[in-house]
């Protein structure tokens, strides 16, 4: 899938989300996707970031649990 290439900036997340991912090394969406809700709360995100992360993912037809839409 082509969304998984492209850079976590296209799903426009907030500023200090995007801060937090890329500190992790989370570059491509593909990176995010591998990622489960356990994982992003170990990096520091709370539950209200996450959930923007969710619904983001699943706006481009993709969520957190591999699955495609």
């Amino acid at each position: 899938m082509k969304i998984l290439k492209k850079k976590i900036e296209t799903l426009r997340l907030e500023d200090n989300v995007l801060k937090i991912l890329k500190a992790n090394n989370i570059k491509l969406v593909g990176d995010l996707w591998c990622l489960n809700r356990n994982k992003l709360k170990k990096m520091g995100l709370m539950n209200p970031e996450i959930s923007h992360i969710i619904i983001k993912l699943q706006l481009c037809g993709i969520d957190l649990n591999k699955r495609v839409y």
